[in-house]
Order: structure tokens, then C-alpha cells, then sequence
């Protein structure tokens, strides 16, 4: 048995309307949430420590990590939307909230069981003990338990993720491998698994790239090749900058800008907890979305095509960075950022005051932001600037990402609901 679950204790946005709808109103016979706590501080110690748990002990693909965050804090959103009678809401929500992020980090990021557990304790030991903590933890681990029940063999686990893939016969437009390495293309499986919100992986599908011969295509190409080559004289230092600052993981670059959303916006823990949940939600589904456009069209790489296609062939040409191991169009990263936009939008608001991000993969340097577009923006250039991404490929992804956002915020009521 969990030693923290042994006391006695424990038995067991705000921001728009759209939030406003979706956040349940609490019982009449519900007391007032405290005052003596800092509002939001438990859901911001949470969000913390699951990025942490993440960071530690997280998977190898970026999309069984978004499940991670996904079901952790549903469960966490599930278990705040409705606050029984006769207890402190604040008491209640704190308590439920820590017990489902608990519970669900603790499953499946199991090596960190005993950080979670002195996180949990923390928590617990602010709340007073009696029947608001003891139907929060209840309700939260609860909701967490149905939660990872309902994902089993969603196939985004690592090994379904990057399920094999028969890589078609060389021929104009079709995906090959991309040097150095030349791997194997990964994250097809995404397309196969099970979305939250989606009806199917292909709900949104794109429409084709544009074709080889088409004006928009052979610029989209000279594009890339002046502005992405590792030698290029037309790229600027700061457009390099802005190359390398978003290179990494989305997952990890949007952290924080989340986290920002997470303090600022939302009114309650309730909010907090929805607005952390749709955001991952939706993102999982985008990656979903995203593998069945790419291996739809499987449109090769710009560094394919400018080495072995017909237009100024050039077999020396290198790009700036490393081209990903899976098909040009759509934009991965670009999908990505068009979903956050579309629900920090949806329930922050498109405009916040001004905050700072970094970024590990360019040191030394720290970029201000007022409006989450300019995040998406950043991302469409930089993709180009790298020399992995034509323009089509990027903006195509934007507009993925937000059909995927809006479909998110359009059923949360539903996804919200407790199980």
C-alpha cells in the first residue's frame, strides 16, 4: 500500500466563455474556496513536476510524452470540474487535482514513484486534514484510474509510433531516406493510433502539396535552397538565430509558453487543469493528424529533391540542419505550433504581456514574445532557414494544427466530462 495514502486523511478558462462553459458550477452547499492559499499554486507545483517527471523519465518519441501530459491532467481536470457538497472548494480541488497527477504520472512514469510521492505529501500536508481532502484525493485518483484505462493500447507507445514503413521506389516527389544517416522513416505509426477528439486520424487530412511542375513549388524549392543550405550567403545571422532557437522539440520549447498561459489566464486550479489538458489533447491528435497527411502524399525532402530532381540539380547541396527522418509535408513543427496558437488563443487570449523563452539549442540567447502567433510565425521561417521544411510543407501544418485545436475546444465539454 501507498505509505502516503495510509493517513487517516485519505481515505480513498476562466479566461473566455468557452471555459466558462466548460467548467462546472460548483454545489450551493460548497463552502467558498479559502483565502489563506496562493490561488493556483498547486496547480503550477504540479504543472512543474510534470515536466519534470517528463524530463527525467520521459519516452523517446515526442508524442507518447504529449499522452503523458494528456491523461494526466484530464484526469486532473475531471476530478475539479464538479465539487461535492459540504466541503471547502479549494481544499477539495487541491487535493484532487495533486491526487490524479499523482496517480497517472505515477503509472506510467513509474522510475520517479518516489518524487511524486514527496510531491504528493507536500501537497497534502498545506491542506488541512478532514472530508475535503479525503473526497478530493478520492475523486482524483479515481479519475485517474479510469483515465489510463481508457488509453490502453491507444498504440502511442514508442514501438507503435515508429512502426516500420516500406519506403516506396525512388521517383520524382516520393519520400526516400535523407543523408547523413539515411534511417529509417519514423512516426508512421502515429496514423495509427487512437485520438482523443478526432473521429479518425485522417478527419482533417490536407489537400495535396502543390505538384512539381507548379510556380509555387519551384519557388518553395529555390527558397530553401538559398535561405537552408549549410553555406548559405542570403541567410542572415539573425535568421540562423531563429533556425537553431527552434530546432528542438516542440514538446519542450512550448513548456514554457504554456506554463505562462497556465499563471496568467485561467481564474481557478479548475481552469488551470483544463486549460493544461485541452492543450495536450489537442497536440496528440495534431501529431496524430500530422503522420497521415505526411505518409498520405509522402512527399520527399527538400535536400532530395534539390540533389536528384530535375530543376539545378545540385548532388553537393547540404542543409543548414539535419533533415528528420519522415516525409517533408506537412510541417511537424509547424502543425504543432498552429494547435498551441489555436487553444492559447481559444483560452488565454491572443495576447498576453510579454514574456521570455530560451531555448537549448541556441545558448545565449532569450527572445521575448507577446502574442502566441508570434511563436507560429517563428516556426514557419525558422523550418525553412534550417533547410528540412518548404514553405507549403509549414504553413499546410499551421492550418492542420488549428482545424485539430478547434475540433479540441468545440468537444470539451465532452472530452471534460468525469467518467
Amino acid at each position: 500500500m501507498n505509505p502516503l495514502r495510509s493517513r487517516p486523511a485519505l481515505v480513498a478558462l476562466g479566461a473566455t466563455a468557452l471555459l466558462a462553459v466548460t467548467t462546472a458550477v460548483p454545489s450551493a452547499a460548497a463552502t467558498p474556496t479559502r483565502s489563506a492559499a496562493a490561488p493556483g499554486s498547486v496547480a503550477l507545483d504540479w504543472y512543474d513536476t510534470t515536466a519534470e517527471t517528463i524530463a527525467a523519465a520521459g519516452a523517446s518519441t515526442q508524442v507518447t510524452n504529449s499522452r503523458t501530459w494528456a491523461i494526466s491532467w484530464l484526469a486532473a481536470a475531471r476530478a475539479t470540474r464538479a465539487v461535492p457538497s459540504g466541503v471547502d472548494r479549494g481544499d477539495y480541488q487541491d487535493a484532487a487535482l495533486a491526487s490524479a497527477v499523482h496517480d497517472a504520472l505515477a503509472a506510467l512514469a513509474p522510475s520517479r514513484t518516489e518524487q511524486l510521492d514527496a510531491a504528493l505529501k507536500q501537497t497534502l500536508d498545506a491542506i488541512p486534514d478532514g472530508l475535503s481532502e479525503d473526497k478530493g484525493v478520492a475523486a482524483g485518483g479515481r479519475q485517474a484510474e479510469l483515465a489510463l484505462k481508457s488509453r490502453e493500447g491507444d498504440g502511442l507507445d514508442s514501438a507503435s509510433v515508429n512502426a516500420p514503413y516500406t519506403v516506396p521506389a525512388p521517383a520524382p516527389g516520393e519520400w526516400q531516406p535523407t543523408p547523413p544517416a539515411y534511417a529509417p522513416a519514423t512516426q508512421y505509426g502515429n496514423r495509427l493510433a487512437k485520438p482523443f477528439v478526432l473521429t479518425s486520424a485522417d478527419q482533417y487530412r490536407l489537400p495535396a502539396p502543390p505538384s512539381l511542375d507548379s510556380r509555387r513549388y519551384k519557388a518553395d524549392l529555390a527558397e530553401v535552397r538559398a535561405y537552408g543550405s549549410l553555406d548559405s550567403t542570403k541567410r542572415t545571422a539573425h535568421q540562423t538565430e531563429t533556425a537553431n532557437f527552434w530546432l528542438g522539440s516542440s514538446l519542450t520549447l512550448y513548456t514554457e509558453p504554456l506554463r505562462v498561459a497556465v499563471d496568467r489566464a485561467p481564474r481557478s486550479d479548475a481552469a488551470r487543469a483544463e486549460l493544461v489538458a485541452l492543450f495536450h489533447v489537442a497536440l496528440v491528435d495534431t501529431q496524430i493528424a500530422t503522420s497521415d497527411s505526411k505518409y498520405a502524399y509522402t512527399r520527399w525532402r527538400p535536400v532530395t529533391a534539390i540533389r536528384t530532381g530535375s530543376i539545378d540539380q545540385d548532388p553537393d547541396w547540404t542543409p543548414l540542419h539535419t533533415t528528420p527522418a519522415h516525409p517533408d509535408y506537412p510541417s511537424g513543427h509547424n502543425t504543432y505550433s498552429g494547435a498551441a496558437e489555436g487553444v492559447l488563443d481559444g483560452l488565454a487570449g491572443p495576447s498576453t504581456a510579454p514574456f521570455e523563452l530560451t531555448s537549448s539549442t541556441a545558448p545565449g540567447v532569450t527572445r521575448t514574445y507577446t502574442t502566441w502567433h508570434q511563436l507560429t510565425a517563428e516556426n514557419v521561417d525558422a523550418r525553412i532557414y534550417s533547410g528540412i521544411h518548404t514553405r507549403s510543407a509549414d504553413e499546410a501544418g499551421v492550418t492542420l494544427g488549428r482545424n485539430v485545436a478547434g475540433q479540441t475546444l468545440r468537444t470539451a465539454d465532452r472530452l471534460l466530462r468525469a467518467l
